[in-house]
């Protein structure tokens, strides 16, 4: 029988048990990883993603752990390792809200860049201190990190400055360990089901990602050449060229 790409791999997924996360964590569970499932305040979404990749008859423990505390930040990853070493880590866990600049507070502020940007930067420094070479970082950016604008301001400032750490952290961490990021753009419509017609109107490719492109995509570079470091993949049907 064939061995699954992610066999013997297990894979930290912060902001797992709902919408993108959940379906990044299923993904690698169907290909074989044990799953270490990251929620901050989601207990029931990330028993009944417990249940599902058992299912699977994959393995998975459920670490609860608010970002916006950089102590609980920090203690995420020792915690883990006390149940599993961990192979891969990816960071996608965000908070996204509607702000301009003008409407930012100084707490919108430091919220976005604690949970978008520390929490990435803690938990690279804490896996790079325990992981074996071969071990991989993904960060989930947005396709407004590459071409940032005023809307949603503290978020897209967030991840503008996550892209630039994820081509740091390639050069930081090499030879040991690769860094590569996904620039997401239309992946999931909004959770009451009202999408902006606009939005692909913008889009060259003009249509919402399908499911299983956001995962594939992962699943790559998971599985890619271990050459492959410092790159970020636009899974955005052109977005960010236009």
């Amino acid at each position: 029988m064939t061995e699954l790409p992610l066999h013997d791999k297990t894979v930290l997924i912060t902001g797992a048990a709902r919408r993108l996360g959940r379906r990044l964590a299923l993904a690698c569970a169907r290909l074989g990883a044990e799953i270490v499932i990251h929620h901050a305040h989601s207990d029931s979404d990330a028993e009944s993603l417990r249940a599902e990749i058992s299912g699977l008859d994959r393995q998975a423990w459920i670490f609860q752990s608010d970002f916006s505390d950089s102590t609980q930040t920090r203690n995420l990853i020792p915690l883990i390792n006390r149940s599993s070493p961990i192979h891969y880590l990816i960071n996608s866990a965000a908070i996204f809200e509607s702000l301009s600049m003008e409407s930012t507070s100084l707490d919108d502020w430091n919220r976005h860049l604690a949970i978008n940007l520390t929490a990435p930067f803690l938990l690279a420094q804490a896996f790079a201190r325990q992981a074996e070479a071969g071990a991989r970082i993904v960060n989930i950016l947005d396709w407004r990190a590459l071409r940032p604008g005023a809307d949603h301001f503290p978020y897209t400032i967030s991840k503008s400055a996550l892209a630039a750490m994820t081509k740091s952290l390639a050069v930081a961490l090499a030879p040991r360990i690769t860094v590569n990021g996904l620039a997401l753009g239309a992946i999931l419509p909004p959770s009451d089901g009202n999408a902006n017609p606009e939005i692909t109107r913008n889009i060259p490719l003009k249509r919402w990602a399908r499911a299983g492109e956001v995962e594939e995509a992962l699943i790559f570079l998971l599985t890619c050449p271990e050459y492959i470091t410092g790159e970020i993949i636009h899974v955005d049907g052109g977005r960010h060229l236009i």
